[in-house]
């Protein structure tokens, strides 16, 4: 019987060399922004992706899951929906806000699941979680100083990455809740890596967001972003996942947002309120509560007995 490791030294690295990438992937986009559209950015690196995603199965000839098609359509417009929501974000406020918002999608596809499955009930510690992470985003959006237009342009940006988190939830849960759950990694990827430039490509048309100058910069961070973040990272996350203890990945998953605040200010200059620094670790401390509740549970039931 195949059984799951706890972290050791090499998960631990890896972990720390995905977050940063991953943590990485906003930051880029925000750092070419006026080179390359966001909303561009994102269905340019989506399609390469998809392209990669594709060849990989089918060198391994995978074969789709019968009954996967409506919940894949379905999870990749979820998918070009919050990056949709993401791109227009990027436009008014900060990237390290983006990915600390953002990484309210956990929270949102408990409460989801909650609904959804028997199994996913949640426990009383981790409704004290959602608690706690929302009254964190409750901080992060006062004591705000500046000229009232890029404040309420922050604070605008700020909400749609909001509701890009409870996409990232929604998209958790038709997943979980369908054929999907049980389909390769590869194939649930690329659904949502093909919907994304056949949706927002039009979005970005829409909306006028097609600048391209194919400066160095942003030339490299396309690279990046496509065949770094959006194929090989998340090739390396579901290995790993077969591999280690999905709970313990999960929470060290969360040092995402916090390389996002710490990137976005030395990188791109980016001031970071000391409100937003509270609200912010209240969000994660939440959210760590919530996806790692067993793991803490069986912790605190280890430090018991080991103190008895």
């Amino acid at each position: 019987m195949e059984t799951r490791k706890t972290l050791d030294g090499q998960a631990i690295g890896m972990m720390a060399l995905l977050c940063l990438t991953w943590s990485l992937q906003q930051v880029a986009l925000k750092a070419t922004a006026q080179d390359v559209s966001p909303l561009l950015q994102i269905s340019l690196r989506s399609g390469t992706a998809a392209v990669l995603v594709a060849a990989l199965m089918w060198w391994r000839r995978e074969k789709f899951t019968p009954g996967g098609l409506r919940p894949g359509m379905l999870a990749g417009l979820l998918f070009a929906l919050e990056y949709l929501l993401i791109g227009e974000a990027l436009r008014h406020t900060t990237a390290g806000h983006t990915v600390v918002l953002l990484y309210t999608g956990p929270i949102f596809a408990a409460l989801g699941l909650h609904w959804k499955l028997p199994s996913e009930r949640l426990a009383p510690g981790q409704w004290a979680g959602i608690a706690l992470a929302f009254f964190g985003i409750g901080i992060t959006f006062i004591g705000r100083q500046g000229p009232a237009r890029d404040m309420a342009g922050m604070l605008a940006g700020d909400l749609l990455c909001v509701a890009a988190g409870a996409a990232w939830g929604a998209t958790t849960v038709v997943i979980r809740c369908s054929k999907l759950s049980s389909a390769p990694a590869t194939e649930t990827l690329l659904y949502q890596l093909v919907a994304a430039p056949v949706l927002l490509l039009p979005a970005a048309f829409a909306l006028g967001q097609l600048t391209f100058t194919a400066t160095p910069l942003a030339i490299g961070s396309l690279a990046f972003q496509s065949v770094v973040a959006s194929f090989a990272s998340y090739l390396a996350w579901f290995a790993m996942l077969r591999r280690y203890l999905a709970s313990r990945l999960g929470v060290f998953s969360f040092l995402t947002p916090l390389f996002a605040i710490g990137l976005g200010g030395y990188l791109l200059g980016e001031h970071i309120e000391p409100n937003f620094i509270i609200g912010a670790l209240l969000v994660l401390a939440g959210i760590v509560l919530v996806s790692g509740y067993s793991w803490i549970a069986q912790s605190v039931q280890t430090l018991r007995r080991l103190a008895a």
